[in-house]
């Protein structure tokens, strides 16, 4: 069957910000994929990324689904370059990895119910970008050095490389990490910052004192949403566009390596994590009502999806 787009262009097509004002970051995820091909574009070496990008969700297909007394657009179907440095992917990589992460989180609660949680971050110098792959190993190999030691009090833990653009183009590599610790680590094996700092500087093999924040999580807070932003990118959209130059050469850097990786008790349990979601569409195997389908199409001279008639 033959789908035929018609009138794309038309300055009458409702946007789909107006449709549904939660779906209104598409809007800015689109633009910036734009960008970003534009970058590849530019680049002999990546112009299949580029045509990747180029054909990435242009065409957005959605349910109508009615939630109480109000109706919600839930994705049904669209096609994802996968292109890591897409932003639309990037996005929607982060969704899922968020909603993976709601559901196995209470099991790791209801099995550890009296441990605690930190939120630990690891940094080191900047590092010229053409470094960035040499620095992130040495960070990893110094983690491990760290999760060795014995004063660590590390039961379990999430950890995510993230990237940072300088303002003088350097590369700003460091680590957050969700970790997992007994219920004693406040009475008996607390570590002050003054400490945690030392550890650090020992594992990276350094003679400066490296900047490091730690942070309690207390009972009741949203564990859910620490980790989700723990998880949430490795490169910041507004670094992806900001330097075509900066952004191919971290391409290079960061080609095959791992952005999220899991250790000691947890890594049973979000070891999915570590992988290339599946599914970045995240249509659910309920069979919910649906009042039918709405279309959008991204149109590049609006810097907007707006709604198209499908036949």
């Amino acid at each position: 069957m033959t789908t035929n787009i018609i009138s794309t262009d038309s300055e009458y097509h409702t946007p789909l910000a107006d449709v549904s004002p939660t779906d209104k970051p598409w809007d800015n995820h689109r633009a910036n994929s734009t960008i970003v091909e534009g970058h590849y574009k530019s680049s002999s070496k990546h112009q299949k990324y580029a045509k990747r990008i180029s054909l990435c969700s242009l065409f957005l297909e959605f349910r109508i689904v009615p939630i109480n007394e109000a109706i919600k657009l839930k994705l049904s179907s669209a096609y994802f370059c996968r292109v890591r440095w897409c932003p639309v992917c990037q996005w929607r990589r982060s969704l899922m990895w968020k909603a993976k992460s709601a559901k196995i989180l209470p099991s790791v609660i209801q099995a550890y119910p009296s441990y605690r949680w930190l939120f630990l971050t690891l940094t080191i110098k900047n590092c010229p970008i053409g470094e960035l792959r040499s620095t992130l190993t040495h960070l990893n190999k110094s983690f491990q050095r760290l999760s060795e030691l014995k004063a660590f009090p590390g039961q379990g833990w999430i950890r995510a490389a993230e990237v940072t653009r300088s303002k003088d183009g350097t590369a700003h590599p460091h680590f957050h990490v969700l970790m997992m610790v007994k219920p004693n680590y406040f009475s008996r094996d607390y570590l002050s910052i003054d400490k945690w700092k030392t550890m650090w500087a020992q594992s990276l093999r350094i003679d400066y004192i490296p900047q490091v924040d730690i942070k309690a999580i207390k009972r009741g807070d949203n564990l859910s949403g620490i980790l989700s932003e723990v998880i949430k990118y490795q490169v910041k959209e507004s670094d992806l566009v900001a330097d075509k130059d900066w952004f191919l050469e971290l391409t290079e850097q960061l080609h095959k390596t791992r952005a999220i990786s899991t250790g000691g008790i947890l890594k049973e349990y979000f070891r999915e994590l570590e992988n290339e979601p599946e599914d970045l569409i995240g249509v659910d195997g309920e069979i919910a009502e649906s009042l039918g389908e709405l279309y959008f199409a991204w149109m590049q001279h609006y810097q907007q999806y707006r709604d198209i008639t499908v036949v």
